[in-house]
């Protein structure tokens, strides 16, 4: 049951017309923006509701039990809060979202009527579409290991623990020639070959300054991404590269001399192995592998 504040309730009751409703979404570096759908701006909780945006929203979707609840938001694009360049190169993946009603006439009279996340954006002709995910969202992704060959941790991370700012693990460099939406040729660029292949790419110049990108081949002074980047790649753009992993026992053992740390089962039995038919013998009776 909600607690409504009885300033507002006051104003339900009474039929007022005076309602609008407000959207905060902050990012993961911390910036926060804001859209309403009343004709004018609103402020509240230091932050500007910009009546400019045209945010509409559909009817939000509740339920008992841990169903993840949901709605829809849609709005402009403008350069001065939501661009189209800054949700390709992934600015509001994840950016945590609140949903007000507020008394417009009275912004201090206010109901949080959602908190979540924000989930898939569509974006096309100027306007965007943003789906809102519930907290309960969290626990409909997938927690716990897999027992298979492959490591399941990231590379550099608490379980892996390879030391990802060791020179031999990053390297940096500028773009010599944009071969292509995700090819480029580099200049000053000392990476040993192949170890970069599957890493990660951070923009530290240029027009996709502060994005990040996958690793997809890296042959002697040219790079290709898995994805092409938000702004297209040109001359000059300056980058950092860190160290890949294809998950494998004999990377982890021979590349990074890391194999305490591999957080995978090597020695596991294939499908292949498993769908012999049983039969007498050390290699496939049944019993526990030695």
């Amino acid at each position: 049951m909600r607690d409504i504040p009885a300033s507002l309730a006051g104003a339900l009751a009474s039929g007022v017309t005076t309602l609008a409703r407000c959207c905060k979404v902050t990012r993961g570096d911390g910036e926060s923006l804001g859209f309403t759908d009343h004709d004018e701006d609103l402020e509240f909780g230091d932050v500007t509701f910009r009546a400019a945006s045209g945010m509409t929203a559909s009817a939000a979707e509740a339920s008992l039990g841990l169903a993840v609840d949901g709605l829809e938001v849609a709005g402009a694009l403008d350069s001065e809060a939501l661009s189209e360049e800054a949700l390709a190169r992934g600015a509001f993946d994840g950016a945590k979202v609140e949903l007000w009603l507020v008394d417009w006439s009275a912004p201090s009279s206010r109901l949080l009527l959602f908190s979540g996340a924000l989930g898939e954006v569509a974006r096309g002709r100027g306007v965007f579409t943003a789906e809102l995910r519930g907290l309960t969202h969290a626990l409909s992704q997938p927690r716990g290991r897999l027992y298979q060959r492959a490591c399941d941790a990231d590379l550099g991370d608490a379980r892996c623990k390879v030391d990802l700012t060791a020179s031999e693990n990053r390297a940096t460099g500028e773009v010599q020639a944009a071969l292509g939406p995700r090819i480029f040729g580099t200049r000053d660029y000392d990476g040993p070959a192949g170890r970069f292949e599957r890493g990660r790419l951070v923009w530290t110049s240029g027009g996709n300054a502060g994005s990040v990108g996958e690793i997809r081949r890296q042959v002697d002074d040219r790079i290709e991404l898995a994805e092409a980047p938000a702004v297209p790649i040109a001359e000059g753009d300056a980058f950092l590269v860190t160290a890949g992993c294809d998950k494998t026992w004999r990377a982890c053992r021979d590349r990074f001399d890391n194999a305490l740390n591999f957080r995978g089962f090597p020695d596991i039995p294939g499908n292949d192995w498993l769908a012999l038919p049983a039969r007498s013998g050390p290699d496939n009776d049944g019993g526990r592998r030695g």
